[in-house]
């Protein structure tokens, strides 16, 4: 978690149709974006999390955006997805990387916590159950506009 939400440069991928979007496209929700790959084995073990919080809270008020940087698009993103069984979360590419880099992404996975203002309150870099407990009250508070410092003080 960061003490001041920090800014995201804008960010353009498309959708397993191709339409282009940014990420003022879902303004107004919180999103978590996990930048991933196919050929990543964090990410193999990881995705299924992410469909199970997609599951859970997924909604008007909450997206989990799965970013693929694999260069094959979404064909191999579709594929993934039925190897590792994931059905709720939608298909969203970036195969030419230019994403990643200007989100300063070392490697994947890497997530990130955004606010519905489009701040980044929170990054992870490697793998996470995103379905535990901690993870889903993280998003939770987010999602009611509270930080963990301030989930903190009120304890």
């Amino acid at each position: 978690m960061f003490e001041q939400p920090r800014p995201v440069p804008e960010l353009r991928i498309q959708d397993d149709q191709g339409h282009d979007l940014t990420l003022a496209d879902f303004r107004g929700r919180v999103v978590l974006l996990n930048v991933w790959a196919t050929w990543c084995v964090p990410c193999r073990q990881e995705m299924p999390t992410l469909d199970r919080l997609q599951a859970r809270l997924g909604g008007r008020d909450f997206l989990v955006m799965a970013l693929s940087i694999d260069r094959k698009g979404a064909e191999a993103v579709r594929g993934f997805y039925r190897e590792v069984g994931v059905e709720k979360l939608a298909i969203y590419v970036d195969p030419s990387g230019k994403g990643s880099r200007s989100l300063a992404i070392p490697g994947v996975p890497t997530t990130l916590l955004i606010d519905r203002e489009g701040h980044e309150v929170a990054r992870k870099m490697g793998e996470a159950k995103w379905d535990s407990p901690e993870m889903v009250s993280l998003v939770e508070r987010t999602m009611r506009g509270q930080s963990a410092r301030t989930a903190d003080d009120a304890r």
